[in-house]
């Protein structure tokens, strides 16, 4: 070692054109994701929420087990993108479906996909009742506070202020009801082992939303019963707000009433007890 410094370089040299195209050199598309491209509006965050389910599917290797069930709503087209078995469910019903195919497969990997327009507004009795019954599902909900499919109306979850088509001074408490924090609500039922809140607006949030994913399915795995996963994502073109602006708009609006977080974890109370009666009986107590 001479103690000399070698003159830096630049890998690629900016200084004039590059002397030939970009190409690609890995696919970072998910495995159980046939197409990468959808037709959803920039700046959604549905497809990234959806990605992180298909990537903890296989993370946990219930890839063969799998099937997921569909609601309505924009994110209803991208079920088409994914390389896993998909059942399509009535306006508000996957719950129902979805406890069908778990009573009928008790050994699969079952878990729900819906929008807050097709789980609070159009469904709302189907998912509180499979919670209260302990249906052994995974329930997630796609929180953006708009009927985004049918024009971009508010729905029950629409936060106090939120703009939307029909709202468009902001959702009143006098004229148009308070908002339905579902998560809350759920949480609070007996039958329920595991219930968060999950955001998708930015790589921290992003991160921690596929460990509430993870930790779901974990909890479905175990038998311990229903565990269900809110996820707030974007719609810029629902919020009347530039696509580069919509994270901090869900930060500043939408997150302030749906606050992200881990509402129940029925893990910890067993453990606890390890005497308790709930919890599984054959697969152990997932960590």
């Amino acid at each position: 070692m001479t103690g000399k410094r070698l003159p830096l370089t630049p890998v690629v040299p900016t200084d004039a054109p590059p002397s030939c195209g970009a190409r690609l050199v890995h696919d970072f598309t998910p495995a159980l994701i046939d197409v990468g491209a959808h037709h959803l509006c920039p700046g959604c965050g549905e497809p990234i929420a959806m990605r992180s389910m298909v990537e903890q599917v296989e993370e946990l290797g219930q890839v063969d087990r799998a099937i997921a069930v569909f609601g309505i709503g924009c994110y209803t087209a991208y079920s088409n993108n994914l390389d896993i078995e998909v059942l399509q469910a009535l306006h508000g019903r996957a719950p129902s479906l979805a406890t069908g195919v778990k009573r009928c497969r008790p050994d699969t990997l079952v878990f729900t996909v819906q929008g807050d327009g097709d789980m609070v507004n159009e469904g709302l009795q189907e998912v509180v009742h499979a919670a209260a019954r302990g249906e052994n599902i995974t329930c997630f909900m796609l929180n953006n506070g708009v009927f985004g499919e049918t024009g971009g109306h508010l729905t029950a979850a629409t936060v106090l202020g939120q703009r939307t088509k029909n709202t468009l001074g902001g959702r009143d408490a006098a004229a148009h009801g308070h908002p339905i924090r579902l998560a809350d609500l759920i949480a609070g039922l007996d039958g329920v082992a595991y219930v968060a809140r999950a955001a998708v607006n930015n790589a921290v949030n992003i991160t921690r939303a596929n460990r509430m994913i993870k930790d779901a399915f974990r909890v479905q795995r175990a038998g311990l019963g229903f565990s269900f996963v809110e996820i707030l994502t974007m719609c810029p073109t629902g919020w009347f707000v530039d696509t580069t602006e919509a994270p901090a708009y869900l930060d500043d609006v939408v997150a302030h009433t749906h606050r992200p977080g881990v509402l129940k974890d029925l893990r910890k109370d067993l453990r606890k007890d390890p005497g308790s009666t709930r919890g599984s009986t054959d697969k152990g107590l997932p960590s």
